[in-house]
């Protein structure tokens, strides 16, 4: 057996890689904001946006994509208007891929920056404003550092979630090789094929290190910084 990549399945691999970077890049300030507002605020409907923003997290990822599509797709509510009106088409495109992998991680991340705000101190905060710094310089040299744990191990579970992302992509992206084909869209097609073993235990290798990796190095991350995510 021979541990040479295909070019599909480099293909497959560089699509992984690149869509789960974009859609940590793409998730993280929405999870900034949300994860502090959770954490930091009391209002009507609070627990109500905490179960709609982890729905991801429970929801069947068919389920997810799926409604991805009904909102994305050429005849959905926002789909629609811009394919008509700008021909942007997003549903069967690598964007899609990068929005199913954003939506399904996306709790992951908010989970651990919300936890992160509830367990930082605030006191730190109402020192720096009693002694006259602005909001902008409170949010950048005091909030944000002590978000850091929550927001570095966020971003690294997210993106071992979006590198296993298969569910919602082939959903709303559908599995076009070179186009759409993911790391594990690219095993699910292998493993319909007779006699494709050794491609389908390179790709499962593959996965396994990056996966594997992220979360190692996500638990590292919080030991190093001594905070520890919670269940």
């Amino acid at each position: 057996m021979t541990w040479t990549l295909t070019e599909m399945e480099l293909q497959a691999l560089m699509l992984s890689l690149r869509a789960s970077v974009l859609a940590v890049l793409v998730s993280l300030p929405p999870a900034l904001f949300f994860g502090w507002l959770l954490a930091r605020r009391r209002f009507p409907g609070h627990d109500l946006l905490n179960a709609a923003l982890h729905l991801p997290l429970v929801l069947p990822p068919v389920v997810t994509g799926y409604l991805l599509l009904l909102l994305l797709g050429r005849n959905g509510w926002i789909g629609g208007p811009l394919e008509r009106l700008f021909d942007l088409r997003i549903a069967f495109s690598t964007t899609a891929v990068v929005i199913a992998c954003a939506v399904v991680s996306f709790p992951l991340m908010l989970r651990a920056i919300r936890q992160s705000a509830e367990a930082a101190d605030t006191r730190l905060e109402t020192a720096a404003r009693s002694l006259g710094a602005s909001e902008l310089r409170i949010l950048l040299t005091v909030t944000l550092p002590l978000l850091s744990p929550g927001i570095l191990t966020g971003m690294t579970l997210a993106f071992a979630r979006a590198v296993g992302e298969f569910g919602a992509t082939i959903t709303l992206a559908a599995n076009i090789p070179g186009l759409t084909q993911t790391l594990p869209l690219a095993l699910f097609s292998v493993t319909q094929v007779p006699g494709a073993d050794a491609a389908a235990a390179r790709l499962c290798v593959l996965s396994l290190l990056l996966a594997g990796g992220a979360l190692v190095t996500a638990e590292v991350i919080a030991r190093r910084l001594n905070w520890e995510p919670q269940t």
